[in-house]
């Protein structure tokens, strides 16, 4: 008989099967709900992921989350003032909605807890997979959120702010979205906070026939803080999602993309900028399934490393048998500003039709000696023509996004970054 010793857990391990214990009285949930919540404990218990998990190949979180603090019931944190002026503003603070539900005509906000106390969100507590830590950590300790349905036809003309402000201690939260068919909307998710924060969102979002959804993720985590974000979503018949990722902070960050292309005719944009500094870890990792024919998606993300800082991206796209007529590409560029940064890319394609427009690239360069050489032979000082030719590096992307308002204010938080950082 071969007797197999439970692994011996970390400290970080140790204090989320602790916290579980202590927090299980206070979760909401019904049978069913608790039953996700036992398995995924469970999951944790088996070990957090190590670099043997391909997923988390460059991300071993089992040796990088070396400490969890615990919940602080006595932290109390206030809402920030929007990314996005004249938003409507929903805040979590400390993982609790505070918000009126009846913000916006047509726009529909509930609070989470009630769908865990009925059960109604247990379906969605089911782990995308044996590696999906993201997931099951949520799924264990997740107390509350935001529900937010746009109905069919809808023009919301206010952005939407989902803003989860976290003051120390551990925060977990979900984040259901429905955009209905034929409606318009842009919805920010804000993360951001103060201390040595234990942070989990995960957003599940449907995007209905011929829908338009501008998502903007905007991470602003303190460089003591771990943000582990799952951003999940589906596309219906010729929608359009655009998701603008900015991260811009956190001591460990992970932060998934997730989607599937269901609808012919659909259209998904990524853009993404990392920008890493310190001795910080961010990983941002991409799966997108083109599973019916004539859909296009393109991604770019852009990074730019400082100090000791290590990067991640990993970006995926599975192009199914049936998904003939997919056009998809994707490129990763990193600019290097420091011998001692990482950046680790590893782009992949999937593909099993044969009538298929796809390819990927990615660059890691070091600033052009012969632009700095131009600028600075032109009056420039060195630290004035690095800062330009950085941060043209990296609006580039975010001007993509066309919308005037969303660009000045994604400028201005690039620029608040770089005077700190650059």
């Amino acid at each position: 008989m071969n007797v197999h010793a439970a692994p011996q857990l970390t400290p970080a391990e140790t204090a989320l099967v602790s916290a579980f214990g202590e927090r299980l009285s206070l979760l909401p949930g019904d049978g069913h709900i608790m039953a996700r919540r036992d398995s995924a404990i469970e999951a944790i218990k088996a070990g957090l992921p190590t670099k043997r998990v391909e997923a988390w190949h460059y991300t071993d979180l089992r040796r990088l989350l070396t400490d969890v603090p615990a919940f602080d019931q006595t932290a109390r944190a206030a809402a920030v003032a929007p990314v996005l002026k004249g938003s409507v503003v929903l805040p979590l603070l400390n993982g609790v909605s505070s918000a009126k539900t009846d913000a916006l005509e047509g726009v529909t906000v509930r609070r989470v807890a009630a769908s865990l106390e009925d059960g109604g969100l247990a379906a969605t507590l089911e782990p995308r997979g044996s590696d999906d830590a993201v997931g099951m950590l949520n799924a264990a300790f997740v107390a509350d959120g935001y529900h937010v349905d746009v109905a069919d036809g809808a023009e919301v003309n206010q952005p939407i702010e989902l803003q989860n402000v976290q003051a120390g201690g551990q925060a977990h939260v979900r984040l259901p979205v429905r955009v209905g068919d034929g409606a318009k909307a842009v919805i920010i998710e804000r993360q951001t906070g103060t201390g040595n924060g234990f942070v989990s969102s995960v957003a599940d979002v449907t995007v209905g026939d011929g829908a338009e959804l501008t998502w903007l993720i905007v991470q602003e985590q303190p460089e003591t803080a771990t943000h582990l974000g799952q951003f999940n979503a589906s596309i219906g018949k010729d929608a359009k999602l655009t998701v603008f990722v900015m991260n811009a902070g956190g001591k460990l960050v992970r932060q998934e993309i997730n989607v599937q292309a269901r609808g012919e005719g659909s259209t998904f944009t990524l853009r993404g900028i990392n920008l890493l500094a310190g001795d910080t870890h961010t990983d941002m990792t991409m799966v997108l399934d083109h599973a019916v024919p004539h859909t296009d998606s393109t991604e770019v993300i852009r990074n730019v490393v400082t100090g000791k800082a290590r990067g991640v991206f990993q970006g995926r796209i599975n192009v199914h048998q049936y998904a003939q007529k997919t056009d998809a590409k994707m490129a990763c560029n990193t600019l290097l500003l420091s011998d001692d940064g990482e950046f680790s890319t590893k782009p992949e394609l999937e593909i099993f039709a044969d009538d298929v427009q796809c390819g990927h690239g990615a660059t890691v360069t070091e600033i052009d000696r012969n632009h700095l050489f131009y600028l600075m032979a032109r009056g420039v000082d060195e630290k004035s023509a690095r800062g330009l030719l950085v941060k043209a590096f990296v609006a580039e992307v975010i001007e993509e996004l066309e919308d005037e308002t969303i660009v000045d204010a994604l400028e201005a938080r690039l620029d608040a970054w770089f005077a700190e950082h650059g």
